[in-house]
């Protein structure tokens, strides 16, 4: 009995290993995969979603691809498809690899570009943080007059970027603009704002921040406000003073608005072309000239137009800024885990 038993456990578990004629091996046939699971679980979801994921792609990822291509052609404004009346010249433009970006990189006036770009970009961005970071402060305190403070400091952002711009071109008219007539009624010098580098450099970088302070005061002003009030009474009853509170409430609370807003304020500056190309066009000289701005002179502006090395100055823009927000984000996760 106990060898038949033990026969008994010993088939039963070699049963139970070695899978048989209609056992269940974990996989049951006909049983659907995850993604056709996952939609017809949401196919509501996915259908919402279709249309807009459908204009994306038109809209933003035909151009992009079709810009990387263009990027490692020799494609210009001689070599491509066009019609001239009723005459049909096709495309002749060839493929030259990554000779292109090659030109790009060995060529100064691409670091030169660059490195104004990335000082163009801090300043703006640190001034309009710190600007819109004193001005939410200010405004978030109970004062006489605040909702009309608050609507006069984020009326720029209301008013159109191009509209902003060219009134500002007129303020900074060397000899008629309201800049230059007050200067003169205190007896200084007409300033060429526009006509020397360096102050058509403070000028843009001016006009930006005047653009970029009611968007950080906005974001400020919301992150501001979501911070427990609590927090400030239980510190002031600590002993701690006003510059205490700031640094170990105020700073940490604001942690995540800044970091997000910085993170957007930078990408825009970094592309900011309305700002540059309608108050000096890139000069004077070059002296203003971003990559973004360059980029759409090789393409609309020089003659032949150069499709080519605009599309591989655009791509390099794209990389440049992935590369920065990666590393932007891990440097916040690193530092989110030390605190």
């Amino acid at each position: 009995m106990a060898v038949d038993s033990g026969h008994s456990v010993a088939g039963a578990v070699d049963a139970e290993r070695v899978p048989g004629p209609g056992r269940r091996t974990g996989k049951t046939p006909g049983t659907p995969s995850r993604l056709r699971r996952a939609l017809s679980t949401h196919w509501y979801a996915w259908a919402m979603v279709a249309p807009v994921v459908a204009v994306i792609g038109v809209i933003v990822g035909y151009p992009l691809l079709r810009g990387v291509y263009l990027s490692t052609t020799n494609a210009n404004e001689a070599n491509v498809e066009r019609s001239i009346g009723v005459n049909h010249i096709p495309a002749t433009y060839e493929s030259v690899g990554l000779d292109n970006y090659q030109a790009i990189l060995d060529d100064g006036v691409f670091w030169d570009r660059l490195t104004w770009t990335v000082i163009w970009t801090v300043s703006c961005v640190a001034l309009s943080f710190v600007l819109g970071l004193i001005l939410a402060n200010m405004l978030n305190r109970k004062v006489k007059g605040r909702s009309f403070y608050r609507m006069a400091l984020i009326l720029p952002w209301a008013v159109p970027a191009f509209v902003s711009v060219f009134t500002w071109r007129l303020l900074f008219n060397e000899k008629n603009g309201i800049l230059n007539k007050i200067l003169a009624g205190g007896g200084i010098d007409a300033i060429p704002w526009l006509n020397d580098p360096t102050w058509a450099k403070i000028s843009v970088i001016t006009v930006n921040v005047w653009l970029g302070v009611p968007f950080m005061l906005v974001a400020m002003l919301g992150g501001l406000q979501s911070i427990p009030g609590e927090l400030y009474e239980a510190a002031e009853m600590d002993g701690a003073n006003a510059w205490q509170r700031f640094r170990h409430i105020t700073l940490p609370g604001l942690r995540t608005v800044s970091s997000t807003v910085v993170l957007i304020s930078g990408i825009w500056t970094f592309n900011m072309f309305p700002v540059i190309f309608l108050l000096t066009r890139g000069g004077p000289g070059d002296a203003t000239e971003i990559l973004v701005t360059y980029a759409y002179r090789l393409s609309f502006v020089v003659s032949p137009r150069d499709f080519a090395g605009s599309a591989a100055w655009g791509v390099l823009i794209l990389l440049l800024l992935s590369l920065f927000a990666v590393v932007y984000r891990r440097a916040l996760r690193k530092q989110g885990e030390v605190w």
